[in-house]
């Protein structure tokens, strides 16, 4: 189950490519198990390790570098997470600890499995994410209820954000789609009872 997510503050990395999509995320090779569980690793391997299927870092990628160490919050371009619509990329965003994407905008599919599994995708300009990019390992924090986005070296500057009432409370509550409809159970049973005194005929065996 997703943790709960209502403020969060982290250290973010710009990677501001666009139509970075969701093999780049995590290449196909990456995907050996069966489980969410191991796929942290081999998020960005194609760009984080200097051969394929290796573990030698590049040392300029973003997430390689010292001052990047606990990057939570991944600013990028247009399109994030484009491509096919493979769940791993988002799981091994997670795992790595990834909790926000800001970009300018973001591949549907891509877009709705984040909102499912923990990680809020943030869309702003152009502007406002080229300025948030230009500031290595910047302390940005996030306040889901009031929907802005704040940076601690830009004292004066905030922006901010849509989101749907639904996916906002999956998101605050960490909530997966099915966890959401079980917590009316009661009342699903309670129509269903009722239901069934009313339309007997419904239920009965073939």
């Amino acid at each position: 189950m997703p943790q709960p997510l209502v403020t969060h503050t982290g250290r973010a990395a710009a990677i501001l490519r666009d139509n970075i999509d969701t093999d780049q995320i995590i290449p196909s090779r990456e995907m050996k198990a069966v489980s969410r569980d191991g796929l942290g690793e081999g998020l960005f391997a194609g760009w984080r390790y200097t051969e394929p299927g290796g573990r030698e870092p590049v040392p300029d990628f973003v997430l390689n570098r010292p001052d990047q160490a606990g990057t939570s919050v991944l600013v990028s371009g247009d399109n994030f997470g484009c491509g096919s619509s493979r769940e791993h990329a988002v799981w091994a965003l997670a795992e790595f600890g990834i909790r926000v994407i800001i970009a300018r905008s973001f591949g549907e599919i891509f877009h709705g499995n984040c909102l499912r599994n923990g990680i809020l995708p943030i869309t702003l300009t152009a502007d406002e994410v080229e300025t948030l990019a230009q500031i290595p390992a910047a302390s940005v924090s996030v306040d889901l209820a009031a929907q802005r986005v704040a940076c601690e070296q830009l004292p004066d500057w905030s922006a901010a954000f849509e989101i749907g009432d639904y996916p906002k409370r999956l998101l605050m509550e960490g909530l997966e789609p099915i966890d959401l409809t079980l917590k009316d159970k009661a009342k699903i049973d309670a129509f269903f009872a009722r239901d069934a005194q009313e339309r007997p005929w419904l239920y009965s065996a073939a």
